[in-house]
């Protein structure tokens, strides 16, 4: 067979053609924010907030969480004064592994 055959009009290679098939399905992202009015982003909250952040201690996108512009911004906003005060680490990990 040859590489010729394993891609489709597009130039994009087919998924039937891979062991396996398709790996990932992509699902609609939604702002959670928006459909949960009780949800409220705040920097004293800092379990909602931990959930958008990395590993390493940086905030994620927009485009691996889903939240809308709106949301996004007054989320980098309050963990950035979760990280001023000290609610939250500027860098990864917990304070006990840094104190270390």
């Amino acid at each position: 067979m040859s590489d010729r055959e394993n891609y489709n009009e597009s130039g994009a290679e087919d998924d039937q053609s891979r062991p396996g098939g398709r790996r990932y399905i992509t699902r609609p992202k939604f702002c959670q924010f928006c459909s949960d009015k009780n949800l409220v982003i705040d920097y004293k909250v800092t379990d909602v907030l931990r959930k958008f952040t990395m590993e390493d201690g940086r905030i994620r996108p927009r485009r691996q969480t889903g939240t809308c512009a709106s949301h996004q911004r007054t989320l980098a906003r309050a963990i950035k004064r979760a990280r001023h005060l000290a609610l939250l680490p500027f860098s990864g990990g917990t304070w006990e592994d840094n104190l270390r």
